[in-house]
């Protein structure tokens, strides 16, 4: 198991022996993407104590350019330093993140913030379920910090891939490419036996499915890190991995689940599927492998 130290997760028993910290700073990102409400009215009736709630579509994503983006945008860095140290957040501040238990938006965040090179960042295993669970406290009280923040956004898009990359992988055919892809949505919509969400069916060609709900055992916790690096194809020499998901959001929850394997970072393909589709040359398929 990855230790404590280097692990990116957090039992709910650790995250609360450090919520009264001046140096942590706990952000609730609840969502739904069928209830787009649904976060804020949650946080508004109980939350951690001292949690700040940041909404996936105005905090963690930009605006949907239609015809050129997916629909969760990666944030403008500069307009996300903004809103960081507007809610308190300084370079030197532990960052514990949850959401309702699964950590797929939590790991957005997570990786979020390891993207803008702040990298002490947390996520709670198992999230509100785990808490609520263990008979911890809740509070309807909002906290604001009394002092600025200083969280300076530095990108690091040595983690990013983008469609005009993965398409010339695609045009090259190579029998070793650089880039392996893992799609981290279901197994029927990789196959593009159902799309509930984007207006066509498929995946990117070349991609192995790797589910995101794979990641977590029948408890709602991350499985054990032996346990996740199997999930994962192992690269050839010089490869690297490269998550995508529907929109950007829950590929960062197999990142975040290589990393606790012990596997380099994956890179992210932010726009994912549904920015790879507005562009109706580019290609698509519905056979590959898949991973359970």
């Amino acid at each position: 198991m990855t230790s404590p130290e280097s692990s990116p997760l957090m039992s709910v028993t650790q995250a609360a022996n450090r919520l009264s910290d001046d140096d942590v700073l706990v952000l609730d990102v609840r969502f739904k993407l069928e209830d787009t409400a649904y976060g804020a009215q949650a946080y508004a009736e109980s939350h951690l104590p001292g949690a700040v709630y940041l909404d996936l579509d105005k905090d963690l994503s930009s605006s949907i350019v239609p015809g050129v983006t997916g629909r969760h945008p990666l944030p403008d860095a500069a307009v996300f330093e903004a809103r960081m140290r507007e809610i308190g957040l300084r370079k030197s501040d532990q960052v514990i993140v949850y959401d309702d238990g699964p950590g797929f938006y939590s790991a957005r965040l997570w990786w979020l913030l390891t993207w803008l090179g702040h990298s002490n960042v947390s996520v709670i295993d198992g999230g509100l379920k785990a808490w609520r669970e263990a008979g911890l406290p809740m509070t309807a009280e909002r906290s604001v910090r009394p002092w600025p923040g200083d969280f300076s956004a530095r990108p690091d898009d040595s983690l990013l891939v983008d469609a005009e990359a993965l398409l010339a992988q695609i045009e090259a055919g190579q029998d070793t490419p650089v880039f392996q892809l893992l799609d981290a949505r279901a197994p029927e919509r990789f196959r593009g036996e159902v799309e509930p969400i984007d207006p066509v069916a498929g995946h990117i060609p070349g991609a192995v499915c790797v589910p995101c709900n794979g990641n977590l055992g029948a408890d709602s916790l991350m499985l054990p890190a032996q346990v996740l690096r199997e999930r994962f194809p192992e690269p050839e020499a010089g490869q690297a991995l490269v998550c995508y998901c529907g929109s950007g959001v829950t590929a960062c929850h197999n990142i975040l689940a290589a990393v606790i394997a012990g596997l380099p970072m994956p890179r992210l393909y932010p726009g994912s599927w549904s920015e790879w589709i507005v562009e109706p040359s580019r290609p698509v398929a519905t056979t590959g492998s898949e991973v359970g």
